[in-house]
């Protein structure tokens, strides 16, 4: 355990894995299935070449596997559900053939949320907070599925266009709190609800970087927090790497801290790079105080 957390969370049971909170954090490995994400589009638009990535990322530690098919990334157009679901369902379909590890789908669109839980999916992470389409909250009930309920202020579209907050941390918090009541009176349980700050999604530097290191105070919500900095424009904004590709040792500082600050998953491009920071971390906050030398 990274942080000493002030409440304990009910452990969450994902397709037969336990997910014990105070064990964390775990590790969500990233599939983008889309031509033009900003970190890896293309890379694995085809199917064998996602389905590769998919074994990697599970030899190399991930706990589980977030699929997606449409691109989020700063002013990028949204595409037709048909077209989201022709990526990604063919992915989910041949990782839930090759493995049991939980899968998440990363998606906004009911349409799609729907295909892959039928298809094998156990998680809806949606940007949204199920804001997009709240019929999202029907399925997600109807599937018993988990779901992740992103803070994000405007759209990928316009969201980073001059970001403004008078208290980051109070206004994230009270955005995600109002989701969580939402949900739960549209019929998800409270203990299958995960929470993220969204960090890039509507938020400056400066703003990241505070809701990284004050990441503790989102426990009064008592849901898992879900943190997500790989490879991201702040992170290149600090170091003066320009390529998203290139950052992935900033990533490891930004892993390691929210480690500590209490994230209990931490959504990353380089799984293997992650799991090695981790297992030091979590290696220091365990060490035991001995009585002289040995």
């Amino acid at each position: 355990m990274a942080h000493k957390k002030k409440m304990t969370l009910k452990d969450m049971v994902i397709r037969g894995h336990v997910f014990c909170w105070d064990n964390g954090p775990y590790i969500m490995g990233i599939i983008n299935v889309t031509p033009d994400s900003f970190s890896d589009g293309g890379h694995f638009l085809e199917l064998d070449d996602a389905i590769m990535q998919a074994e990697r990322l599970i030899e190399e530690g991930a706990d589980i596997l977030d699929i997606g098919g449409e691109s989020t990334r700063p002013f990028s157009e949204p595409v037709s559900a048909e077209e989201e679901i022709r990526r990604v369902i063919p992915v989910i379909k041949a990782v839930r053939q090759a493995t049991d590890r939980p899968i998440s789908i990363d998606t906004t669109k009911a349409l799609v949320a729907k295909a892959a839980l039928e298809h094998g999916a156990d998680i809806i992470n949606d940007i949204s907070a199920l804001r997009f389409e709240p019929v999202m909250a029907e399925i997600a009930s109807s599937f018993k599925a988990k779901v992740i309920l992103m803070h994000m202020k405007g759209t990928p579209k316009d969201m980073q266009v001059k970001p403004c907050y008078d208290d980051v941390i109070g206004e994230v918090r009270s955005f995600l709190e109002k989701r969580i009541s939402w949900a739960v009176l549209h019929g998800i349980p409270k203990e299958d609800i995960l929470i993220d700050p969204g960090i890039g999604f509507g938020k400056d530097v400066a703003h990241n970087l505070t809701l990284i290191n004050r990441l503790q105070e989102f426990e009064e919500l008592s849901a898992p927090i879900v943190v997500g900095p790989s490879r991201k424009a702040f992170l290149g904004a600090i170091t003066g790497i320009k390529t998203p590709y290139e950052r992935d040792i900033p990533t490891l500082g930004a892993v390691a801290v929210a480690a500590v600050r209490g994230a209990h998953i931490l959504r990353v491009h380089n799984v293997k790079n992650a799991r090695q920071v981790l297992s030091v971390v979590n290696a220091i906050y365990q060490e035991k105080p001995t009585d002289g030398c040995q």
